[in-house]
């Protein structure tokens, strides 16, 4: 019987080898105890906190899993291995004819026929006269030449009226900037090449020199803001359209903005995606702080699903009439990625029934499935794996340190698990948001070259035109020609018909 464990006699305690502790002593040794595994624990809790340091800084950044073939794991009661018997061998030897194998020649392909061909003729320098002419060899390359530049020129006819009518003018055009030198088509190059492309306006300006133009980058900043002005109606059409679906993904994600507050620093704002994948409309948001009523205020009155990862502010959600949270289970595989170097064989388990769970999807994609048959599939496959998942997790918590990678794993997605398997209760909604996160992939790109917003308006502009290009790639619009024509097209535009302008519009 252990030392701790014998029966208390007197004014100490006794245990049945006779060794006499007093209630002081045994105080002690409990706290003792209780500061060894305290220890123990912080000791887990730096070493895998360094082993994620280290895998962030050089190991891969892919969370791909594959299973090693080591059986299926038994969970504490291992089946001893068996020695595989040796296999015989014996050598072989035969002959066959070698036929010739001829290499094959690289074919070019034609190069497009849309393409304006620049002809030169060359004729040969021999003396041709009283030759007669019998066909022509024809060789092509393609070039390049740098983007070119021209000035559209309106000449207003003006005339004097007889008997004293007046003078009369022809009438200008609509202009996206009234009072500008800039048409829609540079505009709209200018944007996408900052936006889409991600070259900073002060690029923009030395690759304009190149050409012999002088642009101010004050100016190609002037012509920013106005044109954000002029497509704000239809920004709000778009937040409009996305608060009316009935599912949406939300995340968030910060831009560095310079502000009078603080000089010589930046200032940590954020945009808050909002994503409708049945409708295929995504906005951004544009909030100072990561606080919950970024999220609050802008899904005032939504009524739906709403998909998130586990940030606390979503949470209020919860309680709100009208509102079903859901969660991604990509980021509940992320936490037990991470635990593979602490505890590999729970999180292998885990990771395996996660990874059945995506081939589930994966095969319903392929077959191109309804929303209803997907509920179908999901319901006869994915819940039953889900339910193993929660039995074992559920088993497995008392076992684990609750500091260890595996123990915040299995914590963190018990504490989601009802948000994480809604999924499966309609064909329309996804496992999770991955696709909301694809669509913030342009800000991170755009922020390693811009490096921050200049100012709070000048970050909610740029929310708005990731809004409209995230929403063009996800219609597989293109962005270039849609923005030229609706900045041709908004001034004289109806604002009762403002939604007839964004990329992908059915009637």
């Amino acid at each position: 019987m252990p030392l701790l464990a014998g029966m208390q006699n007197g004014p100490g305690i006794h245990s049945e080898e006779g060794v006499f502790l007093t209630h002081e002593e045994y105080d002690n040794l409990m706290a003792q105890i209780t500061d060894v595994n305290a220890i123990k624990a912080d000791h887990l809790f730096l070493k895998q906190e360094l082993a994620q340091l280290k895998r962030m800084i050089f190991g891969a950044k892919s969370e791909r899993f594959i299973q090693e073939d080591t059986g299926q794991l038994s969970l504490g009661m291992d089946i001893p291995k068996q020695d595989t018997p040796e296999i015989e061998t014996e050598d072989l030897s035969f002959t066959r004819k070698k036929t010739s194998k001829q290499k094959k020649t690289p074919v070019r392909l034609p190069l497009p026929s849309h393409l304006r061909r620049e002809e030169h003729t060359i004729e040969p320098e021999e003396d041709i006269t009283g030759a007669k002419k019998i066909g022509e060899e024809i060789t092509e390359y393609l070039e390049y030449t740098e983007g070119t530049f021209h000035v559209v020129q309106y000449k207003r006819s003006k005339y004097v009226l007889p008997n004293e009518g007046g003078i009369v003018i022809g009438e200008l055009p609509s202009l996206p900037i009234p009072k500008g030198n800039a048409g829609p088509g540079l505009l709209s190059h200018i944007l996408i090449s900052k936006f889409q492309d991600h070259l900073p306006f002060y690029r923009q300006v030395q690759m304009f020199k190149r050409s012999d133009i002088t642009i101010a980058e004050s100016t190609i900043s002037g012509w920013f803001s106005s044109t954000c002005r002029l497509l704000e109606p239809l920004y709000e059409k778009l937040i409009e359209k996305v608060k009316q679906s009935d599912y949406l993904m939300a995340d968030e994600t910060p831009i560095p903005v310079l502000t009078k507050d603080k000089p010589g620093a930046t200032h940590k704002g954020y945009y808050w995606d909002y994503y409708s994948p049945v409708d295929k409309l995504l906005c951004f948001d544009y909030r100072k702080g990561r606080g919950r009523e970024g999220p609050r205020e802008f899904l005032e009155g939504f009524q739906g699903a709403l998909q998130t990862d586990g940030y606390a502010a979503y949470n209020e959600f919860e309680k709100r009439e009208g509102i079903t949270l859901l969660a991604c289970l990509a980021h509940a595989r992320r936490k037990f990625d991470i635990a593979k170097d602490n505890d590999p064989k729970r999180a292998a388990y885990a990771l395996k029934k996660i990874q059945e769970l995506y081939k589930i999807e994966r095969e319903a994609r392929e077959q191109e499935l309804t929303f209803e048959q997907r509920k179908e599939l999901r319901q006869k496959e994915s819940v039953p794996i889900l339910a193993e998942l929660e039995a074992w997790m559920r088993d497995q918590l008392t076992q684990v340190l609750p500091k260890s990678a595996i123990g915040k794993a299995i914590t963190y997605t018990l504490k989601l698990w009802k948000r994480l398997t809604r999924y499966t209760e309609d064909g329309r909604r996804e496992i999770d948001n991955n696709l909301i996160e694809n669509s913030i992939r342009a800000i991170t790109l755009g922020r390693k070259n811009y490096m921050f917003a200049g100012s709070h308006e000048g970050a909610r502009n740029a929310a708005m035109i990731y809004s409209f290009l995230g929403t063009c790639k996800i219609n597989n619009v293109e962005p270039l020609a849609w923005l030229k024509d609706v900045l041709t097209r908004i001034s004289d535009h109806s604002i009762q018909k403002l939604e007839e302008l964004l990329p992908g519009y059915q009637a």
